[in-house]
Protein backbone atom coordinates (compact mmCIF):
# COMPACT_ATOMS: atom_id res chain seq x y z
CA UNK A 1 0.00 0.00 0.00
CA UNK A 2 2.81 2.39 0.89
CA UNK A 3 4.46 1.67 -2.48
CA UNK A 4 1.26 2.63 -4.29
CA UNK A 5 0.95 5.88 -2.34
CA UNK A 6 4.60 6.64 -3.06
CA UNK A 7 4.02 6.09 -6.79
CA UNK A 8 0.95 8.34 -6.81
CA UNK A 9 2.70 11.27 -5.11
CA UNK A 10 6.36 10.87 -5.97
CA UNK A 11 7.94 12.49 -7.90
CA UNK A 12 6.25 15.90 -8.17
CA UNK A 13 4.85 15.24 -11.67
CA UNK A 14 2.91 12.26 -10.33
CA UNK A 15 1.58 14.29 -7.41
CA UNK A 16 0.34 17.07 -9.70
CA UNK A 17 -1.56 14.69 -11.97
CA UNK A 18 -2.90 12.62 -9.06
CA UNK A 19 -4.41 15.75 -7.50
CA UNK A 20 -5.88 16.98 -10.80
CA UNK A 21 -7.35 13.58 -11.59
CA UNK A 22 -8.68 13.34 -8.04
CA UNK A 23 -10.54 16.62 -8.49
CA UNK A 24 -12.21 15.24 -11.60
CA UNK A 25 -13.09 12.03 -9.76
CA UNK A 26 -14.77 14.03 -6.99
CA UNK A 27 -16.69 16.03 -9.61
CA UNK A 28 -18.04 12.88 -11.26
CA UNK A 29 -18.96 11.32 -7.91
CA UNK A 30 -21.14 14.33 -7.13
CA UNK A 31 -22.52 14.22 -10.68
CA UNK A 32 -23.53 10.57 -10.21
CA UNK A 33 -25.16 11.45 -6.90
CA UNK A 34 -27.02 14.31 -8.56
CA UNK A 35 -28.01 12.10 -11.48
CA UNK A 36 -26.69 14.55 -14.07
CA UNK A 37 -23.77 12.69 -15.61
CA UNK A 38 -25.20 12.43 -19.11
CA UNK A 39 -28.48 14.27 -18.95
CA UNK A 40 -26.84 17.55 -17.95
CA UNK A 41 -23.91 17.47 -20.34
CA UNK A 42 -24.75 20.97 -21.55
CA UNK A 43 -24.52 22.31 -18.02
CA UNK A 44 -20.97 21.01 -17.85
CA UNK A 45 -20.13 23.11 -20.87
CA UNK A 46 -21.63 26.15 -19.21
CA UNK A 47 -19.99 25.81 -15.80
CA UNK A 48 -16.54 24.99 -17.05
CA UNK A 49 -16.71 26.71 -20.38
CA UNK A 50 -17.22 30.01 -18.59
CA UNK A 51 -14.03 29.52 -16.58
CA UNK A 52 -12.14 28.45 -19.64
CA UNK A 53 -13.25 31.51 -21.57
CA UNK A 54 -12.28 33.79 -18.70
CA UNK A 55 -8.74 32.41 -18.69
CA UNK A 56 -8.36 32.31 -22.45
CA UNK A 57 -10.18 35.49 -23.55
CA UNK A 58 -7.03 37.39 -24.43
CA UNK A 59 -5.53 34.62 -26.53
CA UNK A 60 -8.79 33.94 -28.35
CA UNK A 61 -9.36 37.61 -29.13
CA UNK A 62 -5.87 37.91 -30.59
CA UNK A 63 -6.47 34.86 -32.77
CA UNK A 64 -9.81 36.26 -33.90
CA UNK A 65 -8.48 39.71 -34.77
CA UNK A 66 -5.27 38.68 -36.50
CA UNK A 67 -5.65 35.10 -37.71
CA UNK A 68 -9.30 34.90 -38.65
CA UNK A 69 -9.79 37.81 -41.03
CA UNK A 70 -10.09 35.51 -44.04
CA UNK A 71 -12.61 33.25 -42.31
CA UNK A 72 -9.96 30.93 -40.92
CA UNK A 73 -10.75 29.31 -37.59
CA UNK A 74 -8.68 30.48 -34.60
CA UNK A 75 -6.07 28.05 -33.28
CA UNK A 76 -7.83 27.41 -29.97
CA UNK A 77 -11.09 26.57 -31.73
CA UNK A 78 -9.26 24.13 -33.99
CA UNK A 79 -7.68 22.54 -30.92
CA UNK A 80 -11.10 22.14 -29.27
CA UNK A 81 -12.55 20.57 -32.40
CA UNK A 82 -9.57 18.21 -32.62
CA UNK A 83 -10.51 16.63 -29.26
CA UNK A 84 -14.24 16.68 -30.13
CA UNK A 85 -15.31 19.51 -27.81
CA UNK A 86 -18.71 20.59 -29.09
CA UNK A 87 -19.63 17.02 -29.99
CA UNK A 88 -18.83 15.87 -26.45
CA UNK A 89 -19.33 18.11 -23.36
CA UNK A 90 -16.23 20.01 -22.30
CA UNK A 91 -16.00 18.46 -18.83
CA UNK A 92 -16.14 14.95 -20.26
CA UNK A 93 -13.28 15.71 -22.65
CA UNK A 94 -11.26 17.45 -19.93
CA UNK A 95 -11.66 14.51 -17.55
CA UNK A 96 -10.62 12.07 -20.27
CA UNK A 97 -7.56 14.20 -21.03
CA UNK A 98 -6.54 14.36 -17.35
CA UNK A 99 -7.03 10.63 -16.83
CA UNK A 100 -4.88 9.78 -19.85
CA UNK A 101 -2.23 12.30 -18.75
CA UNK A 102 -2.23 10.74 -15.27
CA UNK A 103 -1.70 7.21 -16.61
CA UNK A 104 1.05 8.33 -19.00
CA UNK A 105 2.76 10.31 -16.22
CA UNK A 106 2.75 7.35 -13.82
CA UNK A 107 4.07 5.05 -16.52
CA UNK A 108 6.84 7.45 -17.56
CA UNK A 109 7.94 7.95 -13.96
CA UNK A 110 8.53 4.20 -13.66
CA UNK A 111 10.09 3.66 -17.08
CA UNK A 112 12.33 6.74 -16.98
CA UNK A 113 13.16 6.64 -13.28
CA UNK A 114 11.91 10.17 -12.64
CA UNK A 115 12.12 9.74 -8.86
CA UNK A 116 15.64 11.13 -8.93
CA UNK A 117 14.62 14.25 -10.86
CA UNK A 118 12.97 15.93 -7.87
CA UNK A 119 10.89 19.02 -8.72
CA UNK A 120 12.34 18.99 -12.25
CA UNK A 121 10.11 16.01 -13.00
CA UNK A 122 7.25 18.48 -13.71
CA UNK A 123 8.91 19.20 -17.06
CA UNK A 124 7.89 15.72 -18.19
CA UNK A 125 4.30 16.98 -18.17
CA UNK A 126 4.88 19.01 -21.34
CA UNK A 127 5.44 16.01 -23.63
CA UNK A 128 2.91 14.03 -21.59
CA UNK A 129 0.20 16.62 -22.30
CA UNK A 130 1.07 16.59 -25.99
CA UNK A 131 0.76 12.80 -26.16
CA UNK A 132 -2.42 12.78 -24.04
CA UNK A 133 -3.98 15.46 -26.26
CA UNK A 134 -3.63 13.27 -29.34
CA UNK A 135 -4.86 10.16 -27.52
CA UNK A 136 -7.86 12.10 -26.17
CA UNK A 137 -9.07 12.67 -29.73
CA UNK A 138 -9.39 8.94 -30.32
CA UNK A 139 -10.56 8.13 -26.79
CA UNK A 140 -13.53 10.50 -27.11
CA UNK A 141 -14.60 9.36 -30.57
CA UNK A 142 -16.90 6.62 -29.19
CA UNK A 143 -18.48 9.28 -26.94
CA UNK A 144 -19.32 11.39 -30.00
CA UNK A 145 -21.70 8.66 -31.19
CA UNK A 146 -23.16 8.22 -27.71
CA UNK A 147 -23.94 11.91 -27.24
CA UNK A 148 -25.19 12.28 -30.80
CA UNK A 149 -27.64 9.41 -30.20
CA UNK A 150 -28.78 11.22 -27.05
CA UNK A 151 -29.51 14.35 -29.07
CA UNK A 152 -26.51 16.39 -27.89
CA UNK A 153 -25.37 18.68 -30.69
CA UNK A 154 -23.31 21.23 -28.80
CA UNK A 155 -23.82 24.80 -29.91
CA UNK A 156 -25.34 23.72 -33.21
CA UNK A 157 -28.51 22.62 -31.43
CA UNK A 158 -29.59 26.23 -30.79
CA UNK A 159 -31.32 28.72 -33.07
CA UNK A 160 -29.30 31.85 -32.37
CA UNK A 161 -30.77 34.23 -34.94
CA UNK A 162 -32.42 37.24 -33.33
CA UNK A 163 -30.69 36.73 -29.98
CA UNK A 164 -28.55 39.31 -28.21
CA UNK A 165 -24.87 38.63 -27.57
CA UNK A 166 -21.95 40.53 -26.06
CA UNK A 167 -18.78 41.17 -28.05
CA UNK A 168 -15.54 39.62 -26.81
CA UNK A 169 -13.39 41.33 -29.45
CA UNK A 170 -13.54 44.40 -31.68
CA UNK A 171 -14.63 43.84 -35.29
CA UNK A 172 -14.91 45.95 -38.42
CA UNK A 173 -15.06 45.31 -42.14
CA UNK A 174 -14.47 41.64 -42.91
CA UNK A 175 -12.80 40.91 -39.56
CA UNK A 176 -14.21 37.92 -37.71
CA UNK A 177 -14.30 38.16 -33.92
CA UNK A 178 -15.91 36.51 -30.93
CA UNK A 179 -19.16 37.08 -29.06
CA UNK A 180 -20.82 35.38 -26.09
CA UNK A 181 -24.43 34.74 -25.18
CA UNK A 182 -26.40 32.54 -22.79
CA UNK A 183 -29.01 30.11 -24.04
CA UNK A 184 -30.95 28.05 -21.51
CA UNK A 185 -28.20 28.64 -18.96
CA UNK A 186 -25.40 27.60 -21.33
CA UNK A 187 -22.63 30.12 -22.05
CA UNK A 188 -21.96 29.97 -25.80
CA UNK A 189 -19.06 31.56 -27.67
CA UNK A 190 -19.52 32.14 -31.40
CA UNK A 191 -17.60 33.61 -34.35
CA UNK A 192 -19.16 36.85 -35.59
CA UNK A 193 -18.68 39.45 -38.32
CA UNK A 194 -20.18 42.93 -38.63
CA UNK A 195 -23.06 42.68 -41.10
CA UNK A 196 -22.65 46.24 -42.36
CA UNK A 197 -18.86 46.38 -41.94
CA UNK A 198 -19.11 49.11 -39.30
CA UNK A 199 -16.85 48.94 -36.27
CA UNK A 200 -18.35 47.18 -33.25
CA UNK A 201 -16.31 47.50 -30.07
CA UNK A 202 -15.38 45.05 -27.35
CA UNK A 203 -18.15 44.46 -24.75
CA UNK A 204 -20.82 45.98 -27.03
CA UNK A 205 -24.25 44.37 -27.20
CA UNK A 206 -25.11 43.01 -30.64
CA UNK A 207 -28.03 41.23 -32.27
CA UNK A 208 -27.38 38.10 -34.32
CA UNK A 209 -28.95 39.01 -37.65
CA UNK A 210 -27.84 36.26 -40.01
CA UNK A 211 -25.46 33.36 -40.59
CA UNK A 212 -22.70 33.07 -43.18
CA UNK A 213 -23.38 30.78 -46.17
CA UNK A 214 -20.67 28.35 -45.02
CA UNK A 215 -22.10 28.27 -41.46
CA UNK A 216 -18.72 29.27 -39.98
CA UNK A 217 -19.79 32.56 -38.38
CA UNK A 218 -22.76 34.81 -37.67
CA UNK A 219 -23.48 38.32 -38.94
CA UNK A 220 -24.27 40.82 -36.20
CA UNK A 221 -25.49 44.40 -35.88
CA UNK A 222 -25.30 46.72 -32.87
CA UNK A 223 -28.15 46.16 -30.43
CA UNK A 224 -30.30 49.28 -30.10
CA UNK A 225 -31.14 50.05 -26.47
CA UNK A 226 -31.33 53.01 -24.12
CA UNK A 227 -27.64 52.72 -23.23
CA UNK A 228 -26.33 53.22 -26.76
CA UNK A 229 -29.05 55.63 -27.91
CA UNK A 230 -27.96 58.10 -25.23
Amino acid sequence: MSELVDLLFHPLSNAVMTVLTGISAIYWIFSFIGGSVFGDGDADLDAHGANLDTDADHDIDQDMDHGDIAGEKPFLQKAFEFVNIGKVPFMMVLSTFKFISWIVTLGSSVLLGLGSWGWKSVFILLPVFAVAFVITRFATKPLVKVYHAMGYNGEEGYDLLGRTARMRSTISGATIGAAELKVQGDLIRINVQSKTGETIGYDADVMIADESPDKKYYLVVPEINLANIV
